[in-house]
């Protein structure tokens, strides 16, 4: 392993940002619960090198070989573990500059994958171009005690700047396959809307027919209390989100709660997953 990682009894760590190593990082602090897996992508956007990917165990992909199939031996479709709907996606702005660490300048950037208690959390300071500085920690968590639900604290605090925050929790069934042979899409979205604040996304995947259902919810607390903040719903195709809008001033500590749940047709019918996947996220929070 690269001397760029510290290692201590129970965590790796990662002390500073090089993006030249995101894609690596991305492997190596990922999270798993036997039921789903989860690269160490960021919550919100990043538009550097990065591979997108969530999975989940036993959905697979017949996907059709380019070259070999003719020759004794080789099969023609292999079956590859397919990249399912992004669940992670947090967009932030602050008076409508995104949060994006390849745009911004980054200081005192650590990530640390903790073995022992299975979280992955992130802590960085974002200078924006116009000079607003935005603190963040991030914290995920897969279960394995009831391994269809995670949950993500997304915490930020202006540190020189009094303005707009807005904060978009999302799912995305808009996601691509990198080693797909033909650049197919892996799944159809099947079912997309909100109940009772929660918004749900159903996906099944192109030839093999797996159904996965996933929903969100999302909590927030305002400088240690409750708040319920006024939302918009918004609604693309392929795509769920609320859209939080909040005015901040210089210390003010915004952390968003999102939990989410993960469920599948090897486990569920079909026609149930929405109110299933609901009933989780419920048990999420």
């Amino acid at each position: 392993m690269k001397k760029y990682y510290k290692i201590d009894e129970w965590s790796v760590i990662e002390d500073g940002f090089n993006p030249h190593y995101q894609e690596e990082s991305e492997s190596i602090f990922s999270l798993s619960n036997g039921h789903m897996g989860q690269r160490a992508n960021f919550e919100e956007k990043y538009s550097g090198k990065s591979l997108q990917g969530t999975y989940i165990a036993g959905v697979y992909y017949p996907d059709k070989t380019r070259v070999g199939w003719w020759k004794n031996g080789y099969p023609e479709y292999f079956a590859k573990v397919a990249n399912a709907p992004n669940c992670i996606g947090i967009s932030v702005k602050a008076d409508d500059e995104e949060l994006d660490l390849n745009t911004c300048k980054v200081r005192e950037f650590v990530r640390e994958l903790n073995m022992k208690h299975g979280y992955l959390k992130r802590s960085f300071t974002a200078i924006f171009k116009s000079g607003k500085q935005l603190k963040v920690n991030t914290c995920r968590f897969l279960s394995m005690a009831d391994d269809e639900i995670g949950a993500i604290r997304f915490t930020i605090e202006p540190l020189n700047f009094r303005g707009n925050i807005e904060m978009l929790p999302y799912l995305d069934g808009n996601i691509v396959n990198r080693d797909a042979n033909y650049d197919e899409r892996f799944w159809d979205v099947l079912k997309i809307g909100t109940k009772e604040n929660n918004a749900y996304l159903v996906a099944r995947t192109r030839k093999s027919g797996f159904e996965v259902g996933f929903c969100m919810s999302s909590e927030f607390i305002i400088n240690n209390r409750p708040e319920n903040i006024k939302y918009e719903t918004v609604k693309e195709p392929g795509f769920i989100g609320y859209r939080y809008r909040h005015e901040v001033k210089e210390g003010d500590r915004i952390t968003l709660y999102k939990y989410v749940s993960v469920l599948d047709s090897l486990n569920y019918k079909s026609d149930t997953l929405v109110a299933k996947a609901i009933q989780a996220v419920n048990r999420a929070k």
